[in-house]
């Protein structure tokens, strides 16, 4: 089943920002083609800079951010941050409860592969819950060493634009590299010219049910 088929998909996002960072500009298309988008935060109170921004910092910017996207249906958790393979079987029943109400089309989490201790651990949470859902594994090239280009979504500029704007919501985490508008612009031209577009996002499938 492809992504026109969709109806109901869900993005699983083990911190505030990690949804927008690697696939804000599919959550863009898949709202604007009138997809329900479903935005799973796992820890919401990860803060940088304890000296100028409160614990509820990130929940509120990730509100803003959404916002823009155009995402209306958010869940938050609050698993320690950094403790995740620790609270493994929280993860899972969180995902698992998620899949047994609104049985999404597709899932879109972490890579397998992604080296992040959180991360991780939801990816694997993740195949587990979803055993009979198309699942998407996400990119971040900070956190994967070796990332398999297997799925390309086509996106237009201003779906990238809205996901640099939502990205911009993110005050407390402004200082990374990573969120400068010249890198998320740069990536997604990146994915686009492997498939002969001006922007794409890329993604693992380790599970495809057609």
């Amino acid at each position: 089943m492809g992504i026109d088929n969709w109806q109901k998909v869900l993005v699983v996002s083990p911190h505030t920002d990690d949804g927008e960072l690697s696939c804000g500009g599919t959550m863009a298309r898949l709202v604007a083609e009138g997809r329900e988008v479903h935005y799973l935060v796992l820890s919401s109170k990860y803060v940088v800079d304890e000296s100028r921004f409160k614990p509820e910092t990130p929940r509120d910017e990730m509100h803003e951010a959404m916002k823009v996207l155009g995402v209306t249906q958010i869940h938050v958790r609050d698993i320690p941050v950094r403790h995740f393979s620790t609270h493994r079987q929280d993860i899972l029943q969180c995902l698992w409860d998620f899949n047994a109400k609104h049985k999404p089309d597709a899932v879109f989490c972490p890579s397998l592969r992604d080296l992040h201790q959180d991360h991780n651990a939801v990816a694997h949470e993740a195949m587990r819950a979803f055993k009979k859902t198309n699942i998407f594994g996400y990119e971040q090239p900070w956190n994967t060493h070796v990332f398999s280009t297997e799925c390309f979504v086509r996106l237009e500029a201003e779906h990238i634009d809205k996901k640099i704007a939502a990205l911009r919501c993110y005050a407390s985490q402004a200082d990374r590299t990573y969120l400068q508008e010249e890198v998320i612009r740069g990536w997604a031209r990146t994915r686009g010219v492997q498939i002969g577009c001006e922007y794409a996002e890329c993604f693992e499938i380790p599970r495809l049910v057609i």
